[in-house]
């Protein structure tokens, strides 16, 4: 039975390091991205382009459902972090404008 307790312990811990890296890893990445669109919220502002794009919004939702799928995570999940993500940078382009 110890060993059994001994076994799940280290499989957890091995999980736990795993998530611990997947989450840095999504920070920095997000940390890049909002690096480029604070670059395309400046060249909006710069241009007087309006703040949201919301054809190109719906392509990229589109496109995320679809690696979703392909990734075995729910589209729906995927569709919320983006579109979550989408109205962040429309904000901060929309501060850029002003």
């Amino acid at each position: 039975m110890n060993d059994n307790i001994s076994r799940a312990a280290e499989l957890l811990a091995n999980h736990r390091d795993s998530i611990d890296r997947l989450d840095a890893i999504l920070v920095y990445t997000l940390g890049e991205r909002f690096k480029h669109t604070q670059a395309v919220g400046r060249l909006k502002a710069q241009h007087d382009l309006p703040p949201s794009d919301p054809a190109r919004e719906e392509r990229q939702i589109e496109r995320l459902e679809w690696l979703a799928k392909e990734a075995d995570l729910d589209p729906e999940f995927a569709k919320k972090f983006l579109n979550f993500i989408i109205s962040e940078v429309i904000r901060h382009h929309e501060g850029m404008q002003r």
